[in-house]
């Protein structure tokens, strides 16, 4: 059967194991003895009330021990698909799928991702179990939702995604209402401090946000991404306070006329001198305004000396570039892809300036973000016009300059060079924090870092076609400002 949604196992839906009910001819059972389980083990998060968090990271090793040592021996995930026609989402017939090598994998895997959690947000256990809800809950009733409608008599229902065939609105609904409920539950639990209806509204947009990371047609495993991201969020979410954007309020309202004015022009001169494309000069003046609302028209400079240093570095020997085969499409005008992974980070960081008390630190971030965006371009095209080798990050095997995930010298000192430029004027426009070393070491290190792990994706997803070059750039920004962040949040800035 075509499944609807990715399952917990991190494959396609497969039959039933053995142990579990036996399925109507022609279709596998919505809650096979896999899916089960992985619901049932988040009842260990309501242990989370009562421990630290090296308790609950020994309960997600008790978890793993279970999933790798006593399935297995029970062998809960080895049977076969029943022979017999399985039903596919326009109603026709198709070979029985083989049996899925990831099944024991999942089981595996399961714990680890909870124990990742755990160890992120050590001092925020309530951040760990919600997320854990949205990838049990959300995920699996969102498989069980999406494949329940598709082949029932209600199957008219199950509308495709347009991005993505393989996913439905149906199931997509059923993730963000499952794992909001989830989320609540246990964050009402652990934290009974937060007020219920700022613990219902970011619980419900990290449910969201999941189904929306779940439903972008990766091939990477999203009970990876979607945890991660769902997480990252309702982190970040916690600092904010209503009385923080009050007392920002008297500045906004000159910041936002100001932000749409300036980032509408320069929106419209990029699309003029074909810089972006109609798409990316869209994305640009909304993700713009929000930078510029961060701080005004100091943080609207960081990112016009973003944009304009990967502009010129696009432009660096585009001739000899594409002779080569290696030039940016549409002579470097960006899309809204291009602006939406350098941006989107930039622009997250920049809102949460005016809605929390910690102002410095998120400003930090931003900074990180832009100064990692600002390298991880220029290194790209200046890399692929001085250089026509390079050095894959993961093997310093010798491949051809542009190959996904290669460095060059001349790259890599022009990309650490290109974030130097975006933390000095950082510095300059007093936006590192109040120390006068400590935010830019934090700013250029974790830019460093966000490049690196940039490339090191590159060499290893996305050449294998997992991820696509805009959710690597979007990593690497990411990473970046969240290093930053958590460094500049442990030195009490």
């Amino acid at each position: 059967m075509a499944a609807s949604h990715t399952n917990e196992a991190g494959g396609n839906s497969a039959a039933p194991f053995q142990g579990s009910r036996p399925a109507p001819a022609g279709r596998s059972a919505l809650f096979p003895a896999r899916r089960r389980l992985f619901i049932a083990s988040i009842l260990l998060a309501f242990l989370f009330h009562f421990v630290n968090w090296k308790q609950a990271a020994g309960c997600a090793l008790l978890l793993l021990l279970l999933n790798t040592l006593i399935l297995p021996w029970l062998d809960v995930n080895g049977s076969e698909p029943p022979p017999g026609p399985h039903f596919n989402r326009e109603g026709g017939t198709q070979a029985a799928p083989a049996p899925s090598s990831g099944l024991r994998t999942g089981f595996t895997w399961y714990p680890i991702r909870v124990l990742a959690l755990i160890l992120l947000y050590p001092h925020h256990l309530h951040i760990a179990a919600a997320a854990w809800a949205i990838m049990a809950l959300g995920d699996g009733m969102a498989t069980v939702i999406g494949e329940g409608i598709t082949c029932s008599r209600w199957s008219k229902l199950a509308a495709t995604l347009p991005w993505n065939r393989q996913k439905t609105w149906a199931g997509s609904l059923g993730m963000v209402i499952a794992g909001t409920l989830g989320a609540y539950v246990l964050t009402r639990w652990i934290a009974p401090e937060i007020p219920p209806v700022e613990t219902l509204l970011v619980c419900a947009l990290a449910a969201l946000l999941g189904a929306a990371i779940e439903g972008l047609p990766l091939a990477l495993d999203d009970n990876i991404t979607v945890p991660l991201v769902a997480s990252a969020f309702m982190f970040c979410a916690c600092f904010v306070e209503r009385s923080a954007l009050d007392s920002n309020l008297p500045y906004l309202g000159r910041r936002i006329w100001a932000g749409i004015a300036v980032n509408l022009a320069f929106a419209l001169l990029a699309y003029a001198f074909r810089a972006a494309s109609l798409s990316g000069a869209i994305c640009g003046f909304v993700l713009g305004t929000a930078i510029y609302l961060g701080y005004g028209y100091k943080s609207f400079l960081l990112l016009f000396a973003f944009v304009l240093l990967g502009s010129a570095a696009t432009r660096l020997g585009l001739a000899k570039k594409a002779a080569r085969g290696v030039a940016e499409r549409r002579g470097g005008a960006r899309s809204w892809r291009e602006a939406s992974a350098n941006l989107v980070a930039a622009a997250f960081f920049a809102i949460l300036v005016i809605t929390t008390h910690h102002e410095a630190a998120f400003l930090i971030a931003m900074v990180a973000t832009l100064a990692e965006a600002a390298g991880d371009t220029v290194a790209s095209e200046v890399g692929q016009w001085l250089s026509q080798r390079a050095y894959l990050i993961t093997t310093m095997k010798r491949v051809p300059a542009g190959e996904d995930g290669g460095v060059s010298l001349a790259g890599t000192a022009a990309g650490f060079a290109a974030s130097a430029i975006l933390m000095g004027l950082g510095v300059g426009l007093g936006l590192c924090g109040p120390y006068r070393f400590a935010g830019p070491v934090i700013v250029f290190g974790a830019a460093a870092a966000g490049n690196l792990f940039d490339s090191f994706l590159g060499a290893t997803l996305q050449r294998r076609g997992l991820v696509t070059n805009g959710m690597v750039n979007f990593a690497g920004t990411s990473v970046a400002g969240g290093l930053a962040l958590g460094l500049a949040l442990r030195l009490g800035l």
